[in-house]
């Protein structure tokens, strides 16, 4: 590559500046414009650009690090499938298959859209977008007990959705009538197309601003940059080999206690993650694609080695992993993937498991390790149409080397947030009854583990059906350097009569009647550190807060 004459460090960084900030307003403008509450409230969708070789340039700056990997693939299978020269101003392409266009689960949508001036493309504006719902078996697509990828939902390969210009209606046609609330996922689609032409038209007066040739010049240096600045991280982590294991709690379809075993080799600026220890491919939906494993890897470099490097094509590169084909975290087709961020979360755990003796100050406990989904699908009494509440929740996030762990959060690869009573008892025909902190669920430790949420959710006026995904459930976040373990997650099925029924880490389609409750409860998570070391200070604070029993107190603490 070579650089432009006029990009100096300090252009470099307004450059830089000047494009992530076009991704951030895109993010808000899809943000603002998407219909469905998981992306409107939750925000669980990433914009970005990329290059014309598909590389990730900049992402905004509240995106899912999970759709680093999500973007990259994306652009991959787009720009082996065409040629540059066979794409025209004003096409825009979807895709979500993890199999065969770059995807990491089906109901993350993908959008690219070249962006052209004077008659040439220079650059890629994307996004994603997780829609409530892709079809399948289940509401909400994301439900446990699916053991191929057909049952998950429709699979888009990498296709024009427009051409020079012109919404291809017959393909659009398809994609909705497969899916649940189509009205929903329409509105949802158009706030995406917004967001890529908005993009497209800030970048274009970006050009105008500093000229299409040090834009371009200024990509890949971004991109060095970023990697310099990470290989000099791994440069400071002693040399040596680092293992560490940990166990899925099951997949839903009987195989329980499913191991991801890591070997992390480190000489000099170079860093290799060695996954094949780990379980074969499992018959449940809790598989990922590599390009998602690649993913949580450069998370934690990035979290552990420099957080406030730019998430870009530089953190991948940097990541050397081996994890054979047909194996849980490189899996081959038709395996299903939907709940494949809970075991990216697990692999994030692994990873930090590790290398806690190189960081010690870096890490932190295991987080409550799990997105908790909970899906509420009916017909409204009210209007009669139908409607389908997803979401996932929280939990606890780990004690920290110098401060406690963070209570009821979304922790690493997800940062959405946790939807407010208000919206849901305004969009659905819900009641909440409970929301709040699990008491006792933080690992107790000189810095404790934050605590996981509870929500109690009832019907009204009508029986719904209830799908759930979760992790943790089984085995607890574990601390680190004498911290205690966090609290593990459930579901609970309370009947008219007041009988309580804990259902299984993934169930689907219960049967939730008008008068009967469905009480969600996330992990918590890990301590860092011995509890005898807590200061009386913070022991005090704790019997303050209301979060923590005496009998929680006096057996960690002897408070």
């Amino acid at each position: 590559m070579t650089t432009h004459p006029n990009l100096d460090p300090i252009t470099l960084e307004i450059v830089f500046n000047a494009l992530r900030s076009i991704t951030d307003e895109t993010f808000i403008a899809l943000t603002k414009s998407a219909y469905s509450t998981n992306i409107k409230e939750r925000r669980d969708h990433s914009t970005s650009i990329c290059d014309l070789d598909g590389r990730l340039i900049v992402q905004a700056e509240n995106s899912l690090p999970i759709h680093l990997a999500s973007m990259t693939g994306l652009m991959e299978n787009l720009l082996s499938k065409y040629d540059l020269k066979d794409i025209e101003e004003g096409d825009l392409f979807v895709a979500n298959d993890p199999h065969v266009a770059g995807g990491t689960h089906l109901p993350d949508i993908n959008l690219a859209m070249p962006v052209f001036i004077d008659g040439a493309p220079v650059a890629f504006v994307c996004n994603i977008a997780h829609h409530a719902d892709v079809g399948g078996m289940a509401p909400g697509s994301m439900a446990g007990g699916m053991s191929e990828i057909y049952q998950e939902g429709l699979r888009i390969p990498v296709v024009k959705l427009f051409r020079a210009g012109v919404l291809q209606e017959d393909l659009f046609e398809i994609l909705l009538l497969n899916v649940r609330i189509p009205k929903e996922r329409r509105g949802d689609y158009y706030a995406q197309i917004a967001a890529c032409r908005l993009g497209e038209r800030r970048l274009k007066e970006a050009a105008e601003t500093y000229s299409i040739a040090l834009l371009q010049s200024a990509f890949g240096e971004i991109v060095e940059r970023t990697e310099r600045r990470m290989r000099e991280g791994v440069a400071r982590i002693p040399d040596g080999t680092y293992t560490f294991e940990d166990v899925m709690d099951d997949d839903g379809l009987g195989t329980m206690d499913i191991p991801i075993r890591a070997k992390i080799d480190v000489t000099g600026d170079r860093i290799k993650f060695d996954f094949s220890g780990t379980a074969s491919q499992v018959p449940g939906n809790i598989n990922v694609t590599l390009n998602a494993t690649q993913a949580a890897v450069a998370y934690c470099l990035k979290a552990l080695l420099d957080p406030e490097v730019p998430n870009n094509q530089g953190v991948l590169e940097v990541c050397e992993i081996d994890c054979p084909h047909g194996t849980l975290l490189n899996c081959a087709p038709p395996a299903p993937v939907a709940a494949r961020a809970n075991t990216s979360q697990r692999i994030i755990d692994v990873v930090i498991g590790a290398l806690a003796e190189a960081l010690p100050e870096a890490i932190v406990g295991a987080a409550n390790g799990a997105n908790t989904t909970a899906v509420f699908s009916g017909t409204d009494p009210a209007t009669g149409k139908d409607y389908l509440y997803l979401e996932t929740l929280g939990g606890g996030f780990g004690g920290r080397n110098d401060r406690d762990g963070k209570d009821g959060v979304q922790v690493h690869i997800t940062n959405t947030s946790n939807l407010p009573v208000e919206v849901i008892e305004m969009e659905y025909p819900l009641r909440v009854l409970s929301y709040g902190l699990v008491e006792d669920s933080g690992g107790a430790g000189s810095y404790r583990g934050g605590l996981g949420l509870r929500r109690i959710v009832a019907p009204v006026g009508h029986n719904c059906i209830f799908n759930g995904a979760g992790e943790r459930f089984g085995n607890e976040p574990w601390g680190v350097f004498g911290g205690q373990p966090g609290g593990m997650g459930r579901f609970v099925h309370t009947k008219e009569d007041g009988n309580e029924a804990q259902l299984e880490i993934k169930p689907s389609g219960i049967v939730l009647k008008e008068g009967e409750t469905l009480t969600v409860e996330t992990p918590g998570a890990g301590g860092y550190g011995a509890p005898a070391e807590r200061s009386p200070e913070s022991v005090a604070a704790d019997r303050d807060s209301g979060k923590f029993s005496d009998a929680y107190l006096k057996r960690f603490y002897g408070a």
